[in-house]
């Protein structure tokens, strides 16, 4: 993604690996600073996960295939008995600090699966290379679904987005921000509405700072305008990413997802879902059987930002003590998807079928 410090224009992605150290741009701090956070365990880079030092479906998967790698290189000393009690011990630590996203479950899972059999110095080596091949899967997946995703983006299209889908939630381009950066450098004319997507506010914080630095005309709304826009006729599509979808074509997503799908269904607008294989789960059949994360109250409760001096304040938005609830994500009907816009090409309805079909081809 390019990044502007200081006047000058830097390419970076979201997060590499370097050794046993696991580098990333720190998502808390922005967009007031740009910072880069760095690991140098597993049980570190479990910590980034969780606290959303790093987060989206990607960006948290790759984070989780280079956790096994930290491990295994960590465990390379050990005995093979011991390794394997250590290196499943690490990967329940990583799984469950966010149970929603199965890129996390997926990626872990494929580190585990090649580690095989042999010395611990050959397993480590497997384990290692699956956890870089992951991340180069993602970043390519990430620019076929901008390339498949652009050409829906007429000229002078306008878009919705929800949450962070964005190359923050990946290793770059995004997902349902790539089709939108592909649109952009095409040269077409797009306007890009942005859910500020309460309450860590990853629209407002992390999707407007992305658009802001690829040069795309935006402007963020509050998540209760997106209705007023849409019978205006002001959208004319909306894209979303997603943190999990099951094999019949339900998908869960950021908390505000399913309420976006309703108005657009409602006001005749295409609502598409941006997402790799990686973010398909075939042994889930329906959206009833996803977990859904409940996190803190305190993001409910209170708010991170800037003040006119450029210090960094938490300030409380409701009385003390005030009871709240905070679902992270809520779960949207696959009758209400026009369709998902993957690495191999748009799936249409009837899903349950197309999906297993779509995703059983080869990437050439």
């Amino acid at each position: 993604m390019k990044v502007r410090i200081d006047g000058v224009t830097r390419d970076f992605r979201t997060l590499w690996r370097e050794g046993k150290t696991v580098k990333m741009i720190n998502q808390r701090k922005l967009p007031h600073k740009f910072e880069i956070y760095s690991t140098n365990s597993y049980i570190e880079t479990a910590e980034a996960i969780r606290s959303m030092t790093l987060r989206g479906a990607g960006a948290i998967g790759v984070a989780g295939a280079y956790g096994i790698a930290q491990a295994a290189l960590e465990f390379a000393e050990s005995s093979v008995e011991e390794f394997e009690v250590k290196i499943r011990d690490a990967a329940a630590i990583l799984v469950k600090t966010r149970p929603t996203a199965v890129n996390l479950a997926n990626a872990v899972s494929r580190c585990l699966s090649v580690a095989g059999k042999g010395i611990v110095a050959e397993r480590v080596k497997r384990i290692v290379n699956e956890a870089d091949a992951i991340a180069e899967e993602d970043l390519e997946s990430s620019r076929r679904i901008g390339d498949y995703g652009s050409q829906l983006i007429q000229d002078g299209s306008r878009l919705l987005t929800h949450c962070n889908a964005g190359a923050l939630a990946f290793i770059d381009y995004g997902t349902a921000l790539s089709p939108i950066r592909f649109a952009h450098v095409q040269g077409k004319e797009i306007f890009v509405f942005v859910d500020e997507t309460r309450p860590r506010c990853q629209g407002s914080k992390l999707t407007s700072w992305e658009l802001k630095q690829e040069g795309i005309q935006h402007a963020v709304i509050v998540d209760n305008a997106a209705g007023y826009f849409m019978r205006k006729g002001e959208i004319d599509m909306v894209i979303v990413g997603a943190d999990r979808i099951a094999a019949n074509g339900d998908v869960a997503n950021k908390i505000g997802t399913y309420e976006k799908a309703v108005l657009a269904r409602e006001n005749g607008i295409p609502f598409y879902v941006a997402a790799p294989r990686m973010t398909f789960d075939l042994e889930c059949s329906t959206g009833d059987e996803i977990v859904i994360e409940e996190r803190d109250t305190e993001e409910v409760l209170s708010i991170w930002g800037e003040d006119e001096n450029q210090a960094i304040l938490k300030v409380y938005i409701t009385p003390r003590d005030t009871p709240a609830l905070n679902p992270s994500f809520d779960v949207t009907p696959a009758k209400y998807i026009t369709g998902f816009i993957t690495e191999v090409g748009i799936i249409k309805s009837p899903y349950r079928e197309n999906i297993a079909k779509k995703l059983s081809r080869r990437l050439v």
